[in-house]
């Protein structure tokens, strides 16, 4: 696993030094330590392996990797624009080449102090209903989120330009200034208060984006895919990380949906791996036995056969025919991967008997007048 790893390294390493790094992140050859750092936080979620299944993901996510891990770095920017890739490769002989993934994990929060103490945003919880069918089957199912978003524009500083942003006079940059107050004659208390110039922020804007109106985030409409595995348990929650309201104050929060079955399941009920169905006989198939066809809520027919007497409220159990267990594979059928299936048995009686069925049931329960003499 770890040679298999290394070999998609260098391969990815080698096409990211073929290609131009400024490309690979979609930024200017002039661009700020902002704009790389914002690129490489969209692409590098975009192509995450464990997200992007499509085939070549996980090089591209290394050599998105790569780029910022050069471009991030004043000393290795300067090289590579000075030098372009020999003189990378010759700065970068011998050095140990960093683990993409654990780039990932320190830059999203996962390790490392800096990142650590960075603050994240509230993440949105929502029950999400879906047929009883899909938790069955599986599905994906397509639905958007309304969010706010960092402006494409100005990066969330709500700045037409860099040279827009300028430290703020009233604070000289701290975010924080120091006010005098008398208490006594001739006595005074020092207190620091929250600069009101800057907000807190250290910097002020002469020229606010055109964009966003110096607000800083859009509204934006986020097409998402839930993946319902079958099996599915009744308030299951998948997470979409990263994937809540923006913000350039803190890292974003969670979307989060508790996934539910909705009440009208056709017939079927659910109770964690097992299904519940109710079956209505006539009397003479509660009686004589019969041989039906139930049709599951993947399409395939499950055969429920009586014979003799069926009793009002019979349960019978099908072994196999319930949902797929959370988790494990397997075929309809397959009693280690589904649990059971109970079938619960109504016999409808006719409302009234003519004479003719009647006659038919006297002489076949012997209650005729003979049934009634011996009475």
């Amino acid at each position: 696993m770890i040679l298999l790893w290394w070999a998609l390294l260098a391969s990815a390493l080698g096409l990211a030094l073929a290609a131009d790094l400024y490309k690979v992140l979609d930024v200017d050859r002039s661009a700020s330590e902002r704009d790389i750092r914002y690129a490489y936080k969209k692409l590098s979620k975009k192509w995450h392996p464990d997200k992007n299944k499509q085939e070549g993901a996980e090089a591209r996510f290394i050599e998105i990797a790569h780029a910022y891990e050069v471009l991030s770095d004043k000393e290795k920017r300067a090289i590579y624009d000075r030098h372009g890739e020999d003189g990378l490769r010759a700065h970068e002989s011998g050095h140990h080449q960093p683990n993409p993934f654990d780039m990932f994990s320190n830059f999203f929060g996962g390790g490392g102090h800096q990142h650590q103490q960075q603050r994240r945003g509230p993440s949105s919880v929502t029950e999400f209903e879906v047929t009883l069918e899909d938790m069955y089957k599986g599905n994906s199912i397509d639905f958007r989120v309304k969010k706010k978003v960092l402006c494409d524009h100005c990066r969330g500083t709500g700045a037409a330009s860099d040279s827009d942003i300028h430290t703020c006079g009233q604070c000289g940059g701290s975010g924080v200034r120091v006010v005098k107050q008398q208490i006594f004659p001739g006595m005074f208390a020092q207190q620091q208060m929250t600069c009101d110039a800057c907000g807190g922020r250290g910097t002020v804007v002469k020229k606010v984006c055109g964009a966003c109106g110096g607000k800083k985030i859009l509204d934006h409409t986020a097409h998402l895919t839930l993946d319902i595995e079958p099996g599915t348990p009744e308030g299951h929650e998948v997470v979409f990380e990263g994937e809540a309201d923006e913000s350039p104050d803190y890292e974003p929060g969670d979307v989060v949906l508790r996934v539910r079955s909705r009440k009208e399941a056709g017939g079927w009920r659910r109770k964690e791996s097992s299904l519940y169905w109710r079956e209505v006989v006539g009397v003479g198939e509660a009686l004589l036995g019969f041989e039906r066809n139930l049709t599951h809520l993947d399409g395939h027919v499950v055969t429920l056969r009586r014979e003799g007497v069926t009793q009002p409220g019979h349960i019978q159990t099908i072994p196999g025919e319930g949902m797929p267990i959370f988790g494990k594979e397997g075929p309809p059928g397959d009693t280690h991967s589904h649990g059971d299936l109970y079938v619960e048995y109504a016999v409808v009686l006719p409302q009234e008997v003519d004479g003719k069925l009647r006659r038919k049931l006297e002489e076949a329960f012997e209650m005729g007048e003979a049934g009634h003499d011996e009475l």
